[in-house]
């Protein structure tokens, strides 16, 4: 087997490979050989059939199949041959399948780049830091309270915090959109539950208010053919409801469950949930920041290949996920080649660290996504009877792993903060 191979542009490799005419003819032969006693043939006895009619007969099918086999063998024999790493699969070209010559093929595809990771000890992290104050206890409290509150109607103008039930009809330059209409929806203004200006306009207006109001929808919405559009919405208001808040007492308290310890325990429970939300937080802050430095301080070409593979997956996920949507695939590269880069990235930190992933720390994450469900165990044993499953559950685990190891190599400062401004940035 001869083997040559042509850099193209970028990551593209262009290998040519040429297996001696002999080599085919001699896998042929045998091939025709082991059927002559299989074959069945119209005036011969089975198991009788002369060669030379088995080799007439056949000869072309078979060489066609052995050709194919020997591309295939002898591009996974090329490959390991010239050191090379294959990303995605090749496009074949047979120049030469002819019999009685030499089969001659070339291979073209990309190949995985070679990548010298910058010392890690080079990443900065600012980790952010902050304490659970009683005011922040208080705010949750409130927040609980409003959760729980009962809604008796008003005859006045609706205000913040009011539950309005409206009927809206939504159009786009004159045209009705779907899913832009409905009846006898509650809205409670300033739950953020609508698109950016629809609670406003509501504000201010009394049960049986006709009117129109205007608004954008966001340039990023889910639904492409909606998304950065303006629509006009009429509304009609059919009901206005204030809220009549509990009072922060033991019935209260034992209302989430706190059947004994009274408010103080139940303070108490909540600064612990509040901490968990807060650690976590932090946690995928820090991670966030170290991913950007490591592709940062790492660039490295990517294969096209890869890419768009990544980006299929991307699309499908969001298709389900976010039922309706229906970007197009090109719409997901600028992610997809992030996550290709982080990928090899990491892949390689791996090697550098000698990290292997903790199957207890696996089985702790499994645990902790099942706590929400009706039969926590049922979805354990899902995961743990579902390769595919348990291995995404493997790499997210694997990821923190990493992080932590990169974090205790980085130099870290710290930036205090408080818990509202970690857990609702920008607000």
């Amino acid at each position: 087997m001869q083997v040559s191979v042509e850099t193209g542009e970028g990551l593209e490799r262009k290998m040519t490979v040429q297996i001696p005419a002999e080599t085919l003819e001699l896998e042929v032969e045998n091939r025709l050989k082991s059927m002559q006693g299989r074959v069945k043939i119209d005036g011969f006895r089975p198991g009788k059939v002369p060669f030379k009619v088995v080799k007439q007969r056949y000869s072309a099918q078979i060489f066609q199949e052995v050709a194919g086999e020997l591309m295939q063998s002898s591009f996974r024999d090329a490959i390991t041959q010239e050191n090379l790493r294959p990303a995605g699969d090749p496009s074949i070209d047979a120049s030469s399948l002819e019999q009685g010559q030499a089969l001659e093929y070339t291979a073209t595809f990309e190949v995985y780049p070679e990548l010298a990771l910058s010392p890690i000890s080079d990443i900065k992290l600012e980790k952010l830091v902050a304490e659970i104050a009683d005011a922040d206890v208080d705010n949750m409290l409130d927040t609980l309270r409003k959760q729980k509150a009962e809604w008796s109607e008003v005859d006045r103008a609706a205000e913040d915090g009011d539950r309005v039930t409206v009927g809206f009809k939504g159009s786009i330059d004159g045209e009705a959109f779907d899913g832009g209409s409905a009846e006898d929806v509650p809205i409670t203004i300033g739950s953020g539950s609508m698109i950016p200006g629809f609670e406003d306009g509501l504000k201010g207006l009394s049960k049986g208010a006709d009117t129109s109001i205007t608004v954008p929808f966001p340039e990023d919405y889910q639904a492409a053919d909606l998304a950065g559009k303006t629509a006009d919405f009429a509304i009609n208001i059919t009901k206005v409801e204030a809220p009549a808040l509990p009072e922060i007492d033991e019935v209260f308290a034992k209302a989430f469950g706190v059947e004994e310890g009274g408010i103080e325990k139940f303070r108490e429970d909540i600064k612990a949930n509040m901490q968990r939300e807060l650690d976590n937080r932090i946690r995928v802050d820090a991670k966030s920041k170290v991913m950007d430095q490591l592709v940062e301080k790492n660039p490295v070409d990517v294969p096209k290949a890869i890419i768009l593979e990544e980006a299929e997956t991307l699309k499908q996920q969001t298709s389900v996920q976010q039922p309706g949507a229906d970007l197009p695939v090109e719409s997901y590269l600028e992610d997809a080649a992030r996550r290709v880069k982080l990928g090899m990235i990491l892949s390689e930190v791996v090697k550098l660290s000698a990290i292997q992933v903790d199957q207890e720390k696996v089985q702790q994450r499994i645990e902790l996504m099942s706590k929400d469900y009706e039969d926590p165990a049922e979805l354990v044993n899902h995961y743990r009877s579902n390769p595919q499953l348990l291995r995404s559950i493997e790499t997210l685990v694997m990821e923190d792993m990493v992080v932590d190891w990169i974090i205790e190599q980085a130099s870290v400062s710290e930036a205090k903060s408080s818990f509202d401004e970690i857990m609702n940035p920008g607000k």
